[in-house]
């Protein structure tokens, strides 16, 4: 942490200047200034909780809010070996500031939630986990009775969301899939024997963290500086993936990637092309196979797997304004579908 010491972030504050602060002593990605305090800076509401799933498991959960009453809800999912409470945060709090209610929960063996670290073997449990969730909050607080409601996936999140839609096909309005893990790109994805063998031990030894794989940090976030602030996150998972987590999200990408053309509801993909941690390909497949009328594509070339933190701050902008513009069209006039953007 020595070389850190030296190295500082900005954060803004209420005037918009940035806050430098070292960044071997930041509390939050943003830099030292109290959560609450800085949600009031940036014109929302937040609020976190903690919720029971039917199985009985302790799931952290947070909400970003606008001042006024939501255009939509967005219930968000974040991908493997992340949490909601880091960087995470910057999308909600954009899309909380532009009228959007999100609503977000650390999945099983995540963040704040109960489980093993990053150990997920059945996908399954956690799509319950989170449309039971969702379904929760959007039956009891009255605020959200009528709004549409869209679901927002990261990475494994995409992937989580797709699964959501296929096990509730009529539930959301519309998804948001930001490079969703629809496939492992082969660029991480060890080679021929070792998923097979994999498997095998995996049948035995499902919590071993020894799976052998590239440094995802590396391959996902463009700029140093952020890759720095991105892993000072006091919850990211640093260990080698688990045997029985690897078996479950190859199972799980290569059952999606058979259902794309089960696709039915309105939804934006977004991916970098220089994406190597999460397939492009597979992107531009579910968008020509989804039997989807309202269906968007957008590739960034020269992108990479961390759309939106780990790319330049003007790349940023560019993803966020995509998304907002499609949430726009469809929250306050007429969407527009086919679009196609590489």
């Amino acid at each position: 942490m020595e070389e850190l010491e030296s190295v500082t972030t900005t954060s803004r504050t209420q005037s918009g200047q940035p806050e430098s602060q070292p960044r071997a002593q930041l509390p939050h990605y943003w830099g030292t200034t109290p959560e609450q305090e800085y949600y009031n800076l940036q014109g929302i509401k937040s609020s976190k909780s903690f919720y029971t799933s039917p199985r009985g498991l302790k799931l952290f959960t947070r909400q970003w809010l606008p001042l006024r009453r939501p255009r939509g809800i967005i219930f968000m999912v974040h991908g493997y070996g992340n949490d909601i409470s880091w960087t995470f945060q910057a999308t909600p709090i954009f899309l909380a500031q532009n009228g959007f209610a999100c609503i977000a929960l650390d999945l099983e063996g995540h963040g704040g939630s109960d489980g093993l670290r990053a150990f997920v073997p059945d996908v399954g449990l956690v799509v319950n986990d989170c449309l039971s969730f969702f379904n929760l909050v959007k039956q009891q607080d009255p605020q959200f009775q009528g709004l549409p409601c869209f679901l927002y996936g990261e990475s494994m999140g995409g992937a989580i969301c797709l699964l959501i839609h296929f096990a509730a096909p009529e539930a959301f309005h519309g998804a948001i899939l930001v490079a969703p893990m629809c496939k492992i790109s082969d660029k991480v994805k060890p080679g021929w024997p070792i998923p097979e063998i994999l498997t095998f031990v995996a049948g035995y030894l499902p919590r071993l963290a020894i799976v052998p794989t590239a440094d995802l940090m590396g391959k996902s976030v463009k700029v140093e500086e952020k890759k720095i602030v991105a892993d000072m996150n006091p919850s990211r998972y640093r260990g080698k993936p688990r045997l029985g987590t690897v078996v479950e999200l190859l199972r799980v990408t290569q059952h999606v990637s058979e259902r794309l053309g089960d696709v039915s509801l309105p939804f934006i993909v977004l991916h970098g092309s220089a994406d190597v941690v999460t397939d492009p390909e597979v992107s531009r497949a579910l968008y020509a196979a989804a039997k989807s009328e309202d269906k968007t594509l957008k590739i960034y070339e020269g992108m990479m797997h961390s759309l939106l933190f780990g790319e330049t701050d003007e790349n940023v902008e560019v993803v966020r304004g995509d998304i907002l513009g499609w949430l726009n069209h469809r929250c306050g006039g007429g969407g527009r579908g086919g679009e196609r953007d590489e």
